[in-house]
């Protein structure tokens, strides 16, 4: 199920109207992170958007804007600083605390990276900072400019290339990257740490994750990259640190079972997951589902339906009683599958049918078998698929008892 995504717009440190989205979560939010860009880049990067759904997909919603003069957001490059930079980071947390939630955990990619370890302080409620590619030392950015960096300190100003793309860059923005001490805030960082990155990162060196972790103090985490690039160009390579992430977080983040409900061995509980008219909360003993509509019959999309659940329990049953049936005879079933589909079809068009008036519900069964088995015995499974207990149960008569619960 994809997430949900939403856009915003806040005030930035400068004054201006910075452009934001926030990635929802299919299902319930068991927290929000705030997420920083690199150099130059925007909220929309790949890597972005990847590790967004990442974490979204499994409860993390995320926040995530451009910076002060790029992307969708107001103002202009020429203004920004490194600790603007830092303060738009922080007027972001404090719109969410307003309007959504205080964010619990800091992702920043490259100086990115720099900015979050700096304004970690200014965010009372962050757990967890992780950084992606990050420069120990702001200044490192000033590589980017290249042999403009002479003439920005020679004129006071001058439009540089990066990445191949034109900015205009003032010797205001190099004099604030000299005046941060970012060794003092790493090391007083008091959260949770996670350093990811690449030793083959050509743009910053792995020596500057090596600084960062040495200078941190615990609890910290380092992860490698390993054959990523700076900007995380592979799908597989955002997916992994949305993985990471979200395993790391789960100290910080409520567990889905923060909402009280329980359900003994032997019972399945549903419960209303107060979002709206259709989603629920469903509880197989431990194990924990969502069920839901379509979007096309007025839903949310965040789970599957009553009917799905009713075609995978038949889907389910099936191919445990042909797994058994194979093991017990001693043949070589392998890569089963089966295809469940649910439809309404008029009874007049059921052969098989008692009831000749009307509607009646249709699973089609599509088995897939696989393994080195005769026709016969295929034949014989096939068979033998109809009387796995929940199709016998469907082909049954079934009572149903409703309760009023005490209280």
């Amino acid at each position: 199920m994809a997430m949900k995504t939403e856009s915003v717009n806040f005030i930035g440190a400068l004054g201006d109207n910075l452009a934001a989205r926030v990635d929802r979560p299919p299902g319930p939010i068991r927290g929000y992170a705030l997420f920083a860009h690199c150099f130059t880049c925007s909220k929309d990067l790949a890597a972005a958007r990847r590790i967004a759904a990442g974490l979204a997909d499994r409860g993390i919603a995320v926040f995530r804007f451009d910076f002060t003069g790029l992307g969708h957001s107001d103002g202009e490059f020429a203004n920004i600083t490194f600790a603007s930079n830092v303060e738009d980071l922080v007027a972001a947390a404090d719109w969410m605390r307003t309007n959504l939630q205080a964010p619990s955990v800091l992702v920043g990619h490259s100086l990115g990276g720099a900015a979050v370890l700096a304004a970690t302080q200014s965010i009372p409620e962050i757990k967890g900072v992780a950084t992606i590619g990050a420069p120990y030392d702001p200044l490192h950015v000033a590589h980017n400019l290249g042999d403009g960096i002479e003439i920005v300190e020679r004129e006071g100003e001058a439009e540089v290339m990066i990445g191949g793309r034109a900015f205009r860059v003032k010797k205001t923005f190099l004099d604030d990257l000299r005046s941060h001490n970012q060794e003092e805030r790493i090391r007083t960082l008091r959260r949770d740490l996670l350093v990811f990155h690449a030793p083959l990162d050509q743009t910053v060196g792995i020596d500057n994750a090596t600084k960062i972790f040495v200078t941190a103090k615990h609890p910290k985490s380092f992860v490698s990259l390993d054959k990523a690039d700076h900007l995380l160009t592979r799908p597989a390579d955002a997916a992994y640190v949305a993985a990471v992430l979200a395993g790391w977080a789960e100290r910080f983040l409520p567990s889905e079972a923060a909402d009280g409900l329980k359900a003994g061995s032997d019972e399945v509980l549903v419960a209303d997951a107060g979002e709206g008219l259709f989603p629920q909360t469903v509880l197989m003993g431990s194990h924990r589902v969502r069920a839901d509509e379509p979007e096309a019959v007025g839903g949310t999309d965040t789970g599957g339906s009553p009917y799905d659940y009713l075609a995978a329990a038949l889907g389910a049953c099936t191919n445990m009683t042909l797994k058994m049936y194979a093991a017990r005879k001693g043949w070589a079933l392998k890569d089963l599958r089966c295809v469940v589909t649910h439809s309404k079809v008029h009874a007049e068009d059921c052969a098989t049918c008692e009831t000749r008036e009307g509607k009646v519900d249709r699973f089609v069964r599509t088995l897939s078998i696989g393994g080195d088995l005769t026709a016969e015995q295929r034949d014989e499974l096939l068979e033998i698929a109809d009387k796995c207990p929940v199709h016998r149960t469907l082909h049954s008569e079934v009572d149903i008892v409703t309760d009023l619960a005490d209280g």
